[in-house]
């Protein structure tokens, strides 16, 4: 049995390939008033409608997995609503963007509990509780470290077989984080600030030198902790690109178009946290930064 909290795009779309795979396989956790909208409207992923079953976080029970898909700024409610959903043998698997969520959940739930995970190459776009995609990308995770995998590793890898995710587990997780980060804070806040599509930022020369400064700054800092991060990789990114539709949206554009909360704050905030900390400039981010809480300032409440 997995549960799943948080039924944005990624969520929603893990959810109904585990469901089509085995609608009693299941279950997302949520409670108040967007539990009973889930619960009355599902999820409806690339036309289809999914009727995947809703728990209150009082109501659920423990799983062999646990998939934590929600936004940065909803991480602390999230490890409360879980607490029921998580037992001895739980896995807990964390998607979100981000470096430090694994840390966070670890700190709740016991780092044991805990696989190493992200989201790479799908390009899914959000409207409500309606989510489209062309590339469903892959789903990156493992161990810390993976030179063999983990009979954990090897169960998960069986279950995204079996529902169809595409994934894939690497050598070093903390290395493939940070590459994803790095995307995020490149990509993320560059399309959010100038309005920009995927392909809009692949013709954009101007976005793309801002997004190539602001991911420098996340290499530096990558190399400061010892992280196998450089340039090359901002290439590999390029690669990752090329296979997005030329429409789709990043995750912090949907959520400024919608005047909705960004992650500003786990990426450029975090980066300016990291390089106070360790003496890299990031000059780059702080202007991303404080640009990027202009635009939530402006937002409706």
């Amino acid at each position: 049995m997995v549960a799943i909290i948080g039924a944005g795009a990624l969520g929603a779309i893990y959810g109904s390939l585990l469901f089509q795979a085995d609608p009693a396989s299941v279950y997302f956790i949520a409670g108040g008033e967007r539990g009973q909208r889930l619960s009355r409207d599902g999820v409806v992923v690339n036309g289809s409608r999914f009727a995947i079953p809703v728990r209150t976080p009082d109501e659920a029970t423990p799983v062999e997995l646990v998939i934590v898909a929600v936004k940065y700024h909803q991480l602390p409610q999230a490890l409360a609503e879980l607490r029921r959903a998580v037992g001895p043998h739980t896995v807990i698997l964390s998607v979100m963007n981000g470096i430090d969520s694994e840390e966070r959940l670890g700190e709740e739930f016991g780092p044991e509990k805990l696989l190493y995970g992200l989201s790479l190459g799908i390009d899914a776009v959000r409207v409500g509780n309606e989510v489209s995609y062309r590339n469903l990308g892959r789903i990156v995770f493992g161990e810390k470290r993976n030179e063999e995998h983990s009979d954990r590793v090897r169960q998960v890898a069986a279950l995204f077989d079996r529902a169809g995710i595409a994934h894939h587990t690497p050598v070093d997780m903390i290395r493939s984080l940070w590459f994803k980060y790095m995307i995020n804070v490149g990509v993320n806040q560059v399309s959010a600030l100038l309005g920009l599509s995927y392909g809009g930022v692949r013709n954009d020369p101007a976005a793309r030198e801002l997004m190539e400064a602001a991911m420098r700054e996340v290499i530096a800092l990558a190399q400061a902790l010892e992280v196998d991060l450089s340039e090359p990789d901002i290439q590999e990114f390029y690669r990752v690109l090329e296979t997005l539709d030329a429409d789709g949206k990043t995750s912090m554009l949907q959520d400024v178009e919608a005047g909705r909360k960004t992650e500003v704050e786990m990426l450029a905030g975090t980066v300016l946290a990291l390089g106070e900390r360790h003496g890299v400039a990031t000059p780059v981010n702080r202007r991303l930064f404080e640009e990027l809480r202009r635009l939530e300032a402006g937002f409706t409440p």
